[in-house]
């Protein structure tokens, strides 16, 4: 039996975006069938919110769309994650940079942009909407469940 991939979304606090992607992509690959051969997990470049749940307002609009990321919390990345997980996805390029940062050499290669999978949104990254409204939160859920559905494929495809 091959080992389960290993995906980790990346955000800054890891209570808004990553959060929401780790959810998002749980739900999906339940849906796929595929839960039990893709481990997910998300946490931040920052430690600004460590042990805290998401953010209320990812927690409501996620919650609309049939997503729970209540039982999440947030945590900062470790530099064990870049050996433990086959896929390192950062929500933008600030996050990007500090991921390449912190990252070994030989593990640089797992780094992407989960904006990357998208199909239908030509967004080069999931934008921050911490300091915005709830159409914000809205156009970060269309991002993560676009890029999220290309995810699926290519893990499926591997």
């Amino acid at each position: 039996m091959t080992p389960p991939r290993k995906v980790l979304m990346v955000c800054m606090g890891n209570i808004c975006r990553s959060p929401t992607a780790e959810g998002v992509l749980r739900h999906k690959l339940r849906e796929a069938g595929l839960d039990e051969l893709v481990v997910v997990d998300s946490a931040g470049t920052h430690a600004y919110h460590i042990g805290e749940p998401p953010d209320h307002r990812s927690v409501k609009h996620a919650r609309k769309r049939g997503y729970d990321l209540s039982p999440l919390r947030a945590r900062r990345v470790s530099d064990a994650d870049f050996a433990h997980f086959d896929l390192v996805l950062a929500m933008d390029w600030d996050n990007f940079g500090a991921l390449e940062a912190q990252c070994p050499p030989e593990h640089r290669a797992k780094l992407r942009r989960l904006s990357e999978f998208a199909r239908r949104h030509d967004s080069p990254v999931v934008p921050d909407p911490y300091y915005g409204s709830a159409q914000g939160f809205e156009r970060v859920l269309d991002l993560i469940e676009d890029a999220c559905d290309g995810l699926v494929a290519h893990l499926k495809a591997r």
